[in-house]
């Protein structure tokens, strides 16, 4: 048999050996039963003296490491290979009430629509179809998601300024690396926001600052205060809050950016997600060339698909270009997939059967929790797939709710990370959009109760 051996002839030819063959027994390259190559094949393989080798087999065996078996052959002992040190665990915990806020159900996911789109590409794709992709994305889904935006957002946006990136976490960076690049080194963001945001900005190498966040979205006037030449907002629906930028409010955002001048990057955080208003078109359409919008199919489909999209101005080209890589990050069958999905409408169509099915789960939530637990409010469901839980001054604090919580295996998203310092007041984000229909009225009934039993 043939046998790789790291051997290190340095400290001596039999201690070498006899190291290499412990290594590969400790990292079960080696399992118990392997037969070992005889001394004289792996003598002739490492240029030593039989002699040395079959000093090592018996060291070995003295050890426990090998065993002689009828015939002669030389096995691994049967014993038990001790591992290396477990890695510190990395996975997201598990909870037998899964409530926690940023993902839709992933049970409702159009896996027959998604499938049959597979097969045609494959089928009757283009020949490259499984081959690299230039660093913007496929021409074909750029010509989608721009007809899509268009159409659905309110969106001014031609094909080639449409870039195609893994999810939002990936094209923010992108752009405030531009950013950054083009001497835009500070970025404001809204307080609270997604603290991750956070994270990926500082990553990408600006500064962050807050801005506060009131009924009407993002406070200009405070933002007109700091010295950013950029501002990341969730205009359709704010991420943590759950308020919308009123009219005045956006108007009062891009005389900001003309004046600065400064660059809007406007997340559409929810906007295909709205249940008790008209849709809200994207500020991106009020001007094209002050504005970066952002977009992704995390919550309209699923997060993993690790798939979004930005429409850059003219200005920002060159410098995003410039951090792009020289291929897409995203795979080039699933963006002819997705392209299908738009072209064909599948994606209207199940959003449109999702906001339906999100509506009617977020009724009985708030109807449960006004039953069950009246002083808790629920705020910013008009859209969305999480509530923002409150409740009045003198009840517990957040740390205390998410603690009861966790011990009742109960899965929430604590507001107090997305402040920026001090929380300007306790609340837990709660999502009914998370729970298949099946299990949904379980998990509002186990937070339903916490909240009863916390608030006496």
């Amino acid at each position: 048999m043939d046998l790789f051996l790291d051997v290190d002839l340095s400290s001596g030819r039999r201690q070498g050996i006899e190291q290499a063959v412990r290594t590969a027994i400790r990292d079960g390259r080696l399992a118990p039963g392997s037969a070992l190559p005889s001394s004289r094949a792996l003598a002739a393989d490492l240029g030593v003296a039989r002699g040395t080798v079959v000093d090592a087999y018996d060291q070995l065996a003295v050890e426990g490491y090998l065993a002689a078996r009828p015939g002669g052959r030389t096995v691994v002992a049967s014993r038990p290979v001790v591992p290396p040190a477990p890695a510190a665990a990395t996975r997201r915990a598990k909870f037998a009430v899964d409530l926690r806020a940023g993902a839709p159900d992933l049970s409702a996911f159009p896996a027959g629509a998604w499938a049959r789109a597979v097969r045609a590409v494959l089928r009757d794709g283009p020949a490259d179809a499984l081959d690299y992709v230039v660093p913007r994305g496929r021409p074909e889904l750029q010509d989608e998601v721009a007809a899509y935006l268009r159409r659905a957002r309110g969106v001014v946006a031609r094909a080639d300024q449409v870039v195609v990136g893994a999810g939002f976490d990936h094209l923010l960076g992108v752009v405030v690396a531009a950013l950054v690049a083009t001497g835009r080194r500070v970025v404001a963001m809204e307080d609270p926001c997604l603290p991750f945001h956070r994270d990926f900005v500082a990553a990408a190498g600006a500064s962050v600052v807050p801005v506060p966040v009131d009924a009407d979205g993002v406070v200009v006037d405070a933002l007109a205060a700091t010295a950013a030449g950029a501002v990341l907002v969730t205009p359709a629906r704010q991420s943590l809050l759950g308020v919308t930028l009123g009219p005045a409010r956006r108007s009062a955002l891009l005389a900001w950016a003309r004046a600065s001048p400064g660059i809007v990057l406007e997340d559409d955080y929810d906007a295909e997600l709205r249940y008790d208003r008209q849709p809200i078109g994207s500020v991106q359409g009020l001007d094209p060339e002050r504005v970066v919008y952002l977009g992704t199919l995390s919550k309209t489909l699923a997060p993993g698909l690790r798939l979004g999209w930005a429409v850059i101005p003219d200005s920002l080209a060159a410098p995003i270009d410039r951090l792009l890589g020289l291929h897409s990050t995203v795979s080039s069958l699933d963006q002819l997939v997705v392209a299908s999905l738009l072209r064909d409408q599948v994606l209207d169509r199940h959003l449109r059967r999702m906001r339906s099915t999100y509506r009617r789960r977020r009724d009985d939530f708030v109807s449960l929790l006004a039953t069950r637990a009246p002083r808790v409010s629920v705020e910013g469901v008009a859209a969305g797939l999480h509530a923002l839980v409150r409740w009045p001054d003198g009840g517990p604090t957040e740390a205390e709710v998410m603690a009861e919580a966790t011990a009742r295996g109960i899965g929430l998203t604590s507001l107090a990370r997305g402040w920026h310092a001090t929380p300007a007041f306790p609340g837990i984000l709660a999502a009914y959009g998370r729970a298949p229909a099946h299990d949904a009225r379980r998990r509002f009934d186990a937070f339903a109760s916490l909240m009863a039993d916390m608030l006496g």
